[in-house]
């Protein structure tokens, strides 16, 4: 596929031609901003979905952070990734061009910089961040205003409020792109946000292409720590999927709901009894885990290490496990390690900071 134009159908080659005049439009797209930057870096955080009970609901921020670099350029080039993705099909070139279609933006070639250390196993939103950087650029390159580093919500400033708190209106635009683009908003409106978040979609009418993302993110205690452990394998998000039972049972769903309920709290407040009486999870974890061939061991393990708590991140294959305080984490840490020496493992805290972004020029 590298080569083809892409599914937004503008290719590098047709964009060649205005990459030298930063006012420059392509396809009808409005005018950028007089002011705006030609080389900006984008900061996103690796994120967790599901969190067991919360399916297809719950996403959360973790401390390990993607960052791209953006500058406008004479021709498309990427580093940084392998190079079957440095082509003109790359996430990241994909999404700028579809956010730029969708927002009625300008769209330039780029030269792209990725350094993404979030394992490509699945699990963690490593094709969330690219999505997010790419929308993110097309904002921030077009003069939009732009979450900055250290801001958590546009434009508010100070504290992280301890109530859920509305997405403003900047990132709700990229929430609503972003899910179209992923199809659900788990991983991404974390990644926008930061924290713990909760989202659901209602359908609706607009340029952001009739979808509409509702989000509420909250704290997570500072006392937790998320033990992350990727096998060298991967379990594709549509066996995933296949895996699920079509239907469950009422009974299913209000022992459900009520469970996610209480871990949202759990969470906010470090209360490791009662996530571990929350994190039992009866729609997708009890498929799922046949597809990974080494969660009922690691499982085991880490509840035997001291973790209070053990996950499918997202769809796997990656997992994780919830400790309360650095040296339980390390504890279950070097236990699964020591049980599986091939195993990527880190012990990561919830990351409250969202996207950001920097201007450079």
């Amino acid at each position: 596929m590298s080569g083809e134009p892409s599914a937004t159908g503008t290719s590098a080659t047709d964009l060649s031609r205005g990459a030298s005049d930063p006012t420059a439009t392509v396809g009808g797209a409005g005018e950028p901003s007089s002011n705006a930057p030609r080389v900006i870096t984008v900061s996103v955080p690796a994120t967790t979905a599901n969190l067991g009970v919360g399916f297809d609901v719950l996403g959360m921020a973790l401390s390990l952070r993607a960052n791209f670099r953006f500058e406008v350029a004479d021709r498309l080039q990427i580093d940084g990734c392998p190079a079957q993705f440095a082509g003109e099909d790359n996430l990241v070139w994909t999404s700028y061009l579809a956010a730029t279609k969708q927002l009625g933006l300008p769209a330039h070639v780029l030269h792209i910089v990725e350094d993404c250390p979030i394992p490509m196993s699945g699990g963690m939103g490593s094709s969330s961040a690219c999505v997010v950087a790419g929308i993110c650029a097309a904002q921030a390159l077009s003069g939009q205003s732009m979450p900055a580093a250290g801001d958590r919500l546009t434009p508010r400033n100070g504290p992280i409020p301890d109530e859920p708190t509305p997405i403003e209106a900047d990132r709700k635009t990229m929430l609503s792109v972003a899910a179209a683009i992923e199809g659900h908003p788990d991983n991404v409106a974390p990644a926008i946000l930061g924290g713990l978040v909760s989202s659901f979609i209602e359908k609706g009418e607009g340029r952001s292409g009739g979808m509409q993302v509702h989000s509420l993110s909250w704290n997570v205690s500072d006392d937790l720590r998320f033990v992350c452990m990727a096998p060298p394998y991967r379990v594709l998000t549509s066996e995933a999927r296949e895996a699920l039972p079509k239907e469950v049972p009422l009974q299913v769903v209000s022992w459900q709901v009520g469970r996610c309920l209480a871990l949202v709290r759990a969470l906010e407040s470090g209360d490791e009894e009662a996530i571990a009486s929350c994190c039992n999870d009866r729609v997708h974890e009890p498929y799922r885990a046949k597809l990974i061939a080494d969660y009922e061991r690691l499982r085991a393990r880490s509840l035997e290490a001291g973790a209070c708590a053990f996950l499918i991140s997202g769809s796997g294959a990656t997992m994780l496990a919830i400790a309360r305080g650095e040296e339980v984490a390390s504890r279950v840490a070097d236990a699964v390690q020591e049980l599986m020496p091939t195993l990527w493992v880190r012990v990561l805290r919830s990351e409250p900071q969202g996207v950001a972004v920097k201007r450079l020029v």
